[in-house]
């Protein structure tokens, strides 16, 4: 396989290529220490106050998307191909302040000043696919920005008001949109790269196929897809990651199709990409789905990622558990598939081999006598890490309980199913007392831990109260509500 040894992609409006581009290497640094574009700052270095925040372009099926990311848990490896652009390239239309900074400056949307690049490129993100979004739109957009001195509402009011300063149509990044997208498409050499020393060596596939060749001769890589969690392991606890191979560009691990009877999407779809889908085959979740993290998690984050990760605070494995959704792994031309909650086997280990990749997820659409849910549970309620996370799937017909699939994260060292609770709800009547016994029941499924998160008693009684809160919202009758701990 032919290959090159250097990273490239345009900076603002420059073209770059970095050689021996370490693995461990992080865009953040890269702007700040290299290229002295000081206005990206570095807050907290795990992808939670946003103060990082750029955009970053792609071309995904010919169209050139730009998103906002983290800075600081995206690495530079990641970013061939691309387009970065940082708060020092907007401006406005004859070089005054851009329509986002201006506003920020009437609507007093800055104080100590340290978080404002990361909210303005956030809202200019937000601005250039709505630029007239409601109240709603924009706490979403900024969900992954925190400031800690001025509040929020003149932030707010700012953004509400930005298209009085300018419009879209007429923005340096939409009038340059054509030439952009003919540079990233010309530095699309279909080569393998492969840079950075022996022992911190950063690998990026030129397909799939090259992939599960890559994978062939390295079998203990790291697999980085979005680095939303690997991205921590670098800065929080100074994990080497080498060799680490980067796939968060092959568009063959993008696919969607959504049918009749299920929707089917590559493992490296981020959780952004999937939300359209995921609205219309699965709408119980499109609140679920907006608690996932901040806006630029949601773009890097991916759902195979999550998977694959196999961590027991994720927060889509629960949810897709209950759905009954299944995963194809790949190992060089083999390809397996697997019911998703066989994939976990214990805390820090699941079922793939050295080698193997999670390649597609496909999670089958809900049936008229199913009832579907899913909850989650966090100290904020934006952009945090999951306490408790549950996904039921109860099947009713001629109201008694016929099939249940009842999954939890954060009360086992899996994602894991609630086989004793099921139990008591098969076969018996769709009714309070029912659920009060499957309540109950919990406790012989889950004996979980106490941590920062949360104490093993709050996690057994959100569980169960969770239960509760699903039979209520999905009673059809009217009946008492059942106090769960007492029963």
């Amino acid at each position: 396989m032919n290959q090159r040894n250097e990273i490239r992609f345009l900076l603002n409006g420059r073209d770059v290529a970095v050689r021996d581009v370490e693995a461990d290497a992080t865009l953040l640094d890269f702007l700040r220490l290299e290229r002295r574009l000081t206005g990206t700052k570095e807050g907290c270095a795990e992808g939670d106050c946003g103060a990082c925040t750029v955009l970053v372009g792609r071309l995904l099926d010919g169209q050139l998307i730009y998103e906002t990311v983290n800075a600081c848990i995206r690495f530079v490896a990641s970013l061939d191909g691309c387009h970065v652009v940082t708060i020092e390239h907007l401006k406005g239309e004859a070089g005054q302040l851009h329509p986002i900074q201006q506003a920020m400056v009437d609507f007093h949307g800055s104080q100590c000043g340290f978080c404002t690049p990361g909210f303005i490129m956030s809202l200019y993100a937000l601005w250039m696919g709505n630029p007239e979004p409601t109240e709603t739109q924009v706490e979403t957009a900024i969900q992954g920005n925190l400031c800690r001195c001025t509040g929020y509402q003149p932030i707010i009011a700012a953004a509400m008001a930005a298209n009085q300063y300018g419009t879209p149509a007429k923005d340096f990044l939409n009038a340059e949109r054509d030439t952009i997208s003919q540079r990233l498409a010309d530095l699309n050499d279909g080569l393998r790269v492969v840079c950075g020393p022996e022992d911190n060596r950063a690998i990026v596939p030129a397909s799939v196929a090259d992939l599960a060749d890559v994978l062939a001769e390295w079998p203990e890589a790291t697999i980085v897809a979005g680095s939303t969690d690997v991205g921590l392991w670098v800065t929080k606890f100074m994990r080497p990651i080498s060799p680490a191979v980067f796939i968060a560009h092959l568009e063959e691990l993008k696919s969607i199709n959504l049918t009749e009877t299920a929707l089917e999407i590559g493992a490296g779809v981020t959780y952004t990409e999937a939300q359209d889908n995921i609205r219309t085959a699965f709408p119980h979740l499109e609140a679920y789905w907006d608690r996932i993290a901040g806006q630029q998690v949601r773009n890097m984050g991916t759902i195979g990622g999550n998977i694959a990760n196999g961590s027991p605070i994720g927060d889509t494995p629960p949810v897709l558990i209950a759905l009954e959704a299944e995963i194809t792994l790949r190992k060089g031309k083999t390809q397996r598939t697997l019911p998703l909650e066989d994939f976990f086997i214990e805390y820090g280990k699941q079922d793939r081999a050295p080698g193997e990749f999670v390649e597609a997820i496909t999670i089958p659409r809900p049936k008229a006598n199913q009832r579907h849910d899913a909850y989650k549970i966090s100290k904020r309620r934006d952009e945090d890490i999951s306490s408790v996370a549950a996904g039921f799937n109860v099947t009713v017909e001629n109201g008694i309980v016929t099939a249940a699939r009842l999954a939890f994260g954060g009360m086992a060292g899996t994602p894991k199913r609630a086989a004793a609770a099921e139990a008591v709800l098969i076969g018996q009547p769709w009714n309070a007392a029912t659920f009060a016994a499957a309540g109950k029941a919990l406790e012989v499924d889950f004996q979980p831990l106490s941590d920062w998160r949360a104490s093993a008693q709050y996690r057994i009684t959100v569980a169960r109260n969770l239960l509760q809160r699903f039979f209520l919202a999905h009673d059809d009758q009217t009946a008492e509500p059942v106090d769960l701990l007492s029963a």
